[in-house]
């Protein structure tokens, strides 16, 4: 399985309250836009609402021949309700269907704490849901499979059960919450780590006090030496450091400024500077969830 550091975007969107619904066709346009823009991965989820519009945007691309389905990597992932290893698979076809696609290329479990539709807390072991994950696997439904805001302890006891490793862990990674000793433990199990909200709470809102934003008077000199914006030198920090990251706009001049970042590189003082900013604040915390035995988060950081 190959995820690469470059042409990734997630088509969920939010406003800085939560994640909201799409309410036109505004995903299936910038999905349209990242795809003629040159984007290859395309990151979509259940819980997004956004599965329907992905795959009409894959399509038109196709039609138009602009790209092959194979040309394309496509990640959904299983939502809290579907835990049970049975309803694995299940979920993944609905996801299919949705989609319009025999397959995706990654599937992910998006948390590791299950909830009943009523609220109250579904405690399947993870090795049971990863099992159902290793079913769609050999079904060919999924070509890789993989996890989603899962911590270390909870990766290690599915790495000493599973059949079949986790590909990919996807988590939030941005300069405010750089999660280094997460990135060794993923290299050294040869996980390949994928960062969401890599912009965490730079542009506006959310992490609180102490955290950097998108005008900080070092950042913006940084990224004037570099004929670029402060999202670009963000994004190029994370692809230097092995981390695919997802951004994820609506706008067309950003979907095509967050590709532009392949004709330049850091200095080493630069990357120091920008190590210096991790402050171990998190954007997204599931703070809703933080009584749940399965929380991943030191309680902390809610």
């Amino acid at each position: 399985m190959r995820v690469s550091h470059s042409s990734y975007y997630e088509s969920g969107y939010c406003n800085y309250q939560g994640r909201i619904k799409p309410q036109g066709h505004e995903v299936q346009q910038a999905v349209e836009w990242a795809i003629a823009a040159g984007y290859r991965h395309i990151d979509t989820a259940r819980v997004y609402g956004t599965e329907p519009q992905v795959g009409a945007a894959i399509r038109e691309a196709v039609r138009r021949g602009e790209v092959k389905r194979e040309d394309l990597f496509v990640t959904t992932k299983l939502w809290n309700d579907r835990h049970a290893r049975g309803a694995v698979v299940p979920a993944l076809r609905e996801s299919l269907a949705a989609l319009g696609l025999d397959y995706v290329d990654l599937y992910l479990v998006h948390w590791p704490i299950g909830q009943f539709p009523n609220g109250s807390y579904d405690l399947t072991d993870h090795l049971s849901t990863w099992r159902g994950m290793e079913e769609a696997r050999r079904l060919g439904l999924a070509r890789s499979i993989g996890l989603s805001n899962f911590n270390q302890s909870q990766i290690e006891g599915i790495l000493a059960g599973c059949e079949v490793k986790p590909a990919v862990l996807q988590v939030e990674m941005n300069l405010n919450l750089q999660q280094e000793s997460l990135r060794a433990y993923c290299a050294s199990r040869g996980i390949v780590l994928t960062a969401y909200t890599p912009f965490g709470s730079l542009l506006k809102g959310g992490a609180g006090a102490g955290a950097t934003r998108v005008d900080d008077p070092a950042l913006v000199e940084m990224a004037g030496r570099y004929n670029k914006t402060v999202p670009q030198i963000v994004l190029r920090y994370l692809m230097e450091l092995g981390v695919a990251a997802i951004p994820k706009t609506i706008t067309k001049q950003r979907v095509e400024q967050n590709m532009d970042i392949f004709d330049f590189h850091l200095t080493t003082a630069d990357r120091a500077a920008l190590r210096g900013l991790d402050a171990g604040l998190r954007t997204i915390a599931g703070g809703k969830w933080a009584d749940s035995p399965q929380y991943p988060f030191e309680r902390s950081e809610e």
